[in-house]
């Protein structure tokens, strides 16, 4: 399971103050020196993340991340990254030493609870300070799982185990489908590929293959072709495709040769749905036709590839939606988990498809955004509005 991506784990944040013990924590979880260990307070600096198979869970992400109470301008620093780590928390280990809880440790349960991320409460180091027993009581009648730990001899982890098997998330047993619910068995979906510079060398993107895979879970099978051959390829099957999803950047030429009465979306638009709120990002686009001359748009990466000439984020897109508006318009890009605090001189948020992120991480971007009262869409979305093909783009979901 090394091979999954990122975006499709369950992201496992460690919080707590410095010196709990978090990074022997995780390096007793994951088996492996993960984490440097030591009696100096700060030694965990950057959030260190570690994937693995925790069955029957499946695959997940630990994060491992630096004390909230870390001191002076660089402890700042590190404990803003920590602060960033909330917005792709699932599930939440709050580490606390002895009779340490306090205000710290309520402000972390309370960060968890703002996004929905349900929480675990580690007594660490028990064998020096064990919890008192009133506090554990105020915990546990808070509905919290309290698991008691001497991470370095290996105590307590299998309650641990327990206890995160026990209350991930219910829609991470429960993920959604891309386009599962969009298909039948036995169905034949037709992807359109574009082959160009921004197709890696000698493999597909991921959006391509994870949908692939869907296709396949659900027992139907697909047919994977360039935009160029799409025409010919349809034209030779006996029966017309239950679905055609493209990539975004061939809409214009895919709407030309698909059939009215065959069921037409992109890679964006599917994932705009499973990654993030697909109706949020429809009410988005809409806000397009409202731009005014010098407003100020935000384009959100989720990978941190290097541009290339004709990029769909900094070149593309910028060049369909001034067109559409009809005016000037400033164009900011952030790749990764970069997202600023300060959304207000923003006019619209432009998402890709989230590929490389989780889906709390881009729901916690969505209500953000509503928060600031900016309006927030993504790349197909986005596209499918400029050329005038939104409606159609949306033909295949039921909720549209």
């Amino acid at each position: 399971m090394k091979s999954t991506p990122k975006g499709m784990r369950l992201h496992i944040g460690l919080f707590g103050r410095r010196n709990v013990g978090k990074s022997s924590i995780l390096n007793a979880l994951t088996r492996q020196q993960v984490s440097i260990v030591s009696d100096i307070p700060g030694t965990t600096t950057d959030p260190v993340e570690k994937p693995m198979e925790l069955l029957p869970l499946g695959p997940v992400l630990f994060i491992d991340t630096a004390g909230l109470d870390d001191v002076g301008i660089l402890g700042e620093m590190r404990a803003e990254k920590t602060r960033l780590i909330f917005e792709r928390t699932d599930l939440g280990i709050v580490v606390v030493q002895g009779d340490g809880w306090g205000e710290y440790e309520e402000n972390i349960l309370a960060e968890l609870s703002k996004r929905s991320a349900p929480a675990i409460i580690v007594f660490n180091k028990i064998d020096i300070a064990p919890p008192p027993s009133e506090i554990v009581q105020y915990l546990q009648s808070r509905k919290l799982t309290v698991v008691e730990t001497v991470a370095p001899r290996g105590r307590g982890l299998n309650e641990l185990y327990k206890a995160l098997i026990q209350t991930a998330p219910e829609d991470f047993l429960n993920a959604a489908t891309i386009l599962g619910d969009l298909i039948n068995s036995g169905d034949l979906v037709v992807l359109v590929v574009p082959i160009d510079l921004e197709a890696p060398r000698g493999r597909l993107i991921l959006p391509q293959v994870q949908t692939i895979r869907d296709i396949l879970d659900h027992n139907s099978y697909c047919l994977v072709v360039k935009e160029n051959e799409l025409g010919n390829a349809l034209s030779r099957l006996k029966d017309p495709p239950a679905l055609v999803v493209t990539d975004s950047q061939a809409f214009s030429k895919v709407v030309q040769v698909v059939p009215a009465d065959i069921p037409l979306t992109s890679f964006s638009i599917l994932f705009a749905r499973w990654k993030g709120d697909l109706k949020e990002f429809v009410r988005g686009a809409k806000a397009i036709s409202k731009l005014q001359k010098g407003n100020r748009i935000l384009v959100l990466e989720a990978c941190t590839h290097h541009p290339i000439s004709d990029d769909i984020g900094r070149v593309k897109i910028p060049r369909w939606i001034r067109q559409y508006a009809g005016v000037d318009l400033e164009f900011i890009h952030r790749q990764g988990h970069d997202f600023p605090q300060d959304l207000s001189t923003f006019h619209l948020v432009i998402h890709c498809g989230a590929c490389m992120l989780n889906r709390r991480e881009v729901i916690s971007r969505i209500m953000r955004c509503r928060e600031a009262r900016v309006p927030i869409t993504n790349y197909g979305v986005a596209i499918a509005y400029c050329l005038g093909i939104l409606d159609r783009a949306l033909s295949p979901f039921r909720e549209f």
